[in-house]
């Protein structure tokens, strides 16, 4: 994550706000039912609030780049899930207050001879747990990505507009007529997000295509895909960052998949490059994509960029964590960066090191000191064992450590592990940044 632009983020934080609670307080506004004690008034205003928080759901993965650039696509990830699981508490709260303070109301959990108000409700709140349950269990239920996608966005829309239904046959807070339409008019905001990115920004890539020229094995069971523009100038992307890419079928498929630009940013023509690390699912396939094949990329995201003044920068990369530092020390080495840059390794063997003859080679065009740290390395191995612990970084990171920008991909304890001793060793977070890939 690249912590900058600290006056859009707060611009859309409080946007965000006033999205969640300006509809809530508009139900106060003219025509209001008869008073009611304060449990039931509680229940309905939170479940207002996770109505729109289901809503705006939507909005944080439309991939609206001025909205990503403060914190990041993978902060936004996350951020998504962790609000949903906040939405789904308000929605299934709602009634369970309900349903302690008016007993009498539990009667409408009988599907069959319940009122259709009460059906919505019952089939909002069945999709909002289904959703939540395959999204957190997803690996242990042995889904594969593409179908839980898929599952993933019918059950949002389900929910969503199952739950407006509830609300407007209700209609306790919606006698006015411009308040029914002020719910409606949301809901289309909400759905039309989707449509931006399942529709509209299909239709631009599907005239934007690239082709793949090279398919590259590389060691540590990955593969290098090589694209270049087809009939258009591609776009310019900045080290680090990430686009998603689409290989069987159109741009209009559901399910698009995140990967890192390993390439240089300098590389002429429009050429992207994404290497891929074998890890099941679509990743199996990768290796047998044909050359010549037509492709889409989606792109570029991510705030995990170089940029920031710096003496040097400190690169630390566990497995396919590699990917990022590669475009980041190939452009460097393009620029005639002559900057010092320290990249320590983490990977399982001495014949698994991803990149690794490159390395060697780009040490020659850049101030680069590499250091590997294997798991479990030859017998005859005389360098760090293991795995990227503080230590490691003391003993390869020289002092003052504020001074240099440092960037963090890999598993996500040596993840937390470098975020922890950099915060220890007085390193502002404006200094570093980190990466995490569970787009999921």
């Amino acid at each position: 994550m690249r912590r900058s632009h600290p006056s859009r983020a707060t611009a859309w934080v409080a946007g965000y706000l006033v999205f969640v609670l300006a509809p809530l307080f508009a139900l106060l506004i003219g025509t209001v039912g008869p008073a009611r004690d304060f449990w039931t008034e509680f229940s309905a205003a939170i479940g207002y609030a996770g109505l729109a928080m289901m809503g705006l759901q939507f909005g944080l993965t439309a991939r609206f780049r001025r909205v990503t650039e403060p914190w990041g696509e993978d902060v936004l990830y996350h951020l998504h899930r962790q609000l949903s699981l906040v939405a789904v508490a308000l929605v299934i709260a709602h009634p369970v207050i309900l349903f302690i303070v008016r007993p009498n109301l539990i009667g409408l959990l009988t599907f069959v001879d319940a009122p259709w108000r009460a059906r919505f409700a019952v089939l909002s709140v069945v999709s909002l747990l289904v959703l939540v349950m395959t999204s957190l269990w997803r690996a242990r239920l042995r889904m594969r990505y593409e179908t839980w996608h898929h599952l993933h966005v019918v059950l949002a829309v389900a929910a969503v507009v199952t739950g407006l239904a509830h609300m407007v046959s209700w209609g306790f807070y919606l006698a006015d007529p411009w308040k029914r339409a002020l719910w409606i008019s949301l809901t289309v905001f909400w759905i039309g997000l989707l449509a931006y990115v399942r529709i509209v920004r299909p239709l631009f890539m599907l005239r934007r295509p690239y082709t793949v020229t090279q398919v590259r094995a590389e060691r540590g069971d990955t593969t290098t895909l090589v694209m270049e523009p087809d009939g258009h100038d591609g776009f310019h992307f900045e080290p680090g960052q990430f686009g998603w890419l689409t290989v069987w079928g159109g741009p209009f498929r559901i399910t698009g998949h995140p990967f890192s630009f390993s390439g240089s940013a300098e590389a002429g023509e429009g050429s992207v490059e994404m290497s891929i690390r074998r890890l099941g699912d679509f990743t199996a396939t990768v290796g047998t994509i044909p050359v010549g094949k037509r492709v889409y990329v989606d792109g570029p995201y991510g705030a995990f960029t170089i940029g920031n003044p710096a003496d040097m920068h400190i690169l630390i990369a566990g497995g396919v964590g590699i990917t990022p530092m590669m475009s980041i020390i190939r452009t460097l080495a393009d620029r005639h960066d002559n900057r010092p840059v320290i990249l320590l390794y983490g990977a399982t063997d001495w014949e698994s090191i991803t990149f690794r003859e490159e390395l060697d080679k780009i040490a020659g065009r850049l101030a680069l000191t590499t250091v590997y740290v294997l798991t479990d390395p030859p017998a005859d191995w005389t360098g760090e064992r293991g795995f990227i612990t503080a230590d490691i970084l003391r003993r390869h990171v020289p002092p003052p450590y504020d001074e240099h920008e440092y960037f963090i991909c890999g598993p996500p304890p040596m993840m937390d592990s470098m975020e922890t001793t950099l915060s220890t060793l007085g390193v502002p977070m404006s200094k570093y940044h980190s990466e995490r890939y569970n787009f999921a």
